[in-house]
């Protein structure tokens, strides 16, 4: 049988009784214990906006190098902005990852526009908004699973460091056949929330040490714990090892656009292990472990 990653149903926590609440959490929590992965339906998320962001990510990254690089900013660490081409690569890979991206932040911060392409940055913004709310609302749903209060990480979330990925993978008809459009690597941050690529490639490793594909799904959002939820509950919850792979055949000739939502709290949160295996994680706060991270990865 063809392992897959567990679908759960949003509704059951955001709309659902507090019976539905309880028995998503404990879902949620058995998923993430095992795989490190969810993929969600009835997430609530408007679809004509993400197809908007979409189509306006496909004109932005279609534009000349030079007009794309007036969005970079130098010295924020890829925080937000344009990253281009060959510049991240996964920890303790030294080849670059075949991908170039665009970061939107926290609405505190000037969010670099491109006039030739002024509706990506407002469909991006929206986005932001929208996924930054669900991502709350998720985290409820963990604290809740480790039986904390459902508002444990709420202040912490507030004004934090969160981010939202625009990614563009071109085409890459003549890469090795193990070049990484995205090397091995798990995610920095609390948790990750992937809108339905434009093509498959994500896959997944798990305990067994086998690599199983997620589909590309344009209805479902996959959702993954980070190094930094993994570091508070000491290894409990797993931050998962994923990859994003060439296609084969034709399937090299085409770009791959992808939309994580990397959920940060605010540099000042403790990540100090409160429970599992204290001993093996380290005290950090969010700020520390950030940057440390942003090191190892070259964005810094």
């Amino acid at each position: 049988m063809e392992k897959t990653i567990p679908l759960l149903d949003a509704a059951r926590f955001v709309s659902g009784s507090q019976e539905d609440r309880i028995g998503f959490a404990q879902d949620l929590r058995q998923a993430f214990e095992r795989y490190g992965f969810i993929t969600l339906e009835n997430h609530g998320l408007d679809q004509t906006l993400i197809d908007r962001t979409y189509s306006e990510a496909e004109r932005f990254f279609a534009l000349p190098e030079d007009k794309k690089r007036k969005a970079s900013i130098p010295g924020v660490g890829g925080n937000f902005g344009y990253t281009p081409f060959g510049r991240e690569h996964a920890k303790d890979e030294t080849r670059a990852d075949l991908k170039e991206f665009y970061h939107f932040a926290q609405a505190h911060y000037d969010q670099p526009n491109c006039e030739d392409v002024p509706d990506f940055v407002t469909a991006g913004k929206a986005l932001y908004g929208r996924m930054e709310a669900l991502a709350g609302e998720l985290l409820k749903a963990v604290a809740i699973s480790l039986d904390l209060e459902d508002d444990y990480f709420t202040e912490h979330i507030q004004g934090g460091n969160s981010i939202l990925r625009v990614l563009h993978y071109p085409p890459a008809p003549d890469a090795p056949a193990d070049a990484p459009r995205a090397g091995s690597h798990e995610d920095i941050n609390l948790i990750t929330l992937l809108v339905g690529s434009s093509a498959d490639g994500l896959e997944v490793l798990d305990m067994d040490g086998d690599w199983i594909p997620v589909k590309a799904h344009s209805q479902h959002l996959t959702v993954n714990v980070g190094d930094m939820l993994q570091n508070l509950t000491g290894g409990l919850l797993r931050s998962t090892t994923h990859r994003v792979v060439l296609p084969e055949g034709a399937g090299r000739d085409t770009s791959r656009f992808s939309l994580p939502f990397f959920l940060h709290p605010q540099g000042a949160m403790p990540l100090d292990p409160i429970m599992g295996d204290k001993e093996a994680h380290p005290c950090w706060t969010a700020a520390a472990f950030l940057d440390h991270r942003l090191n190892e990865i070259g964005l810094k």
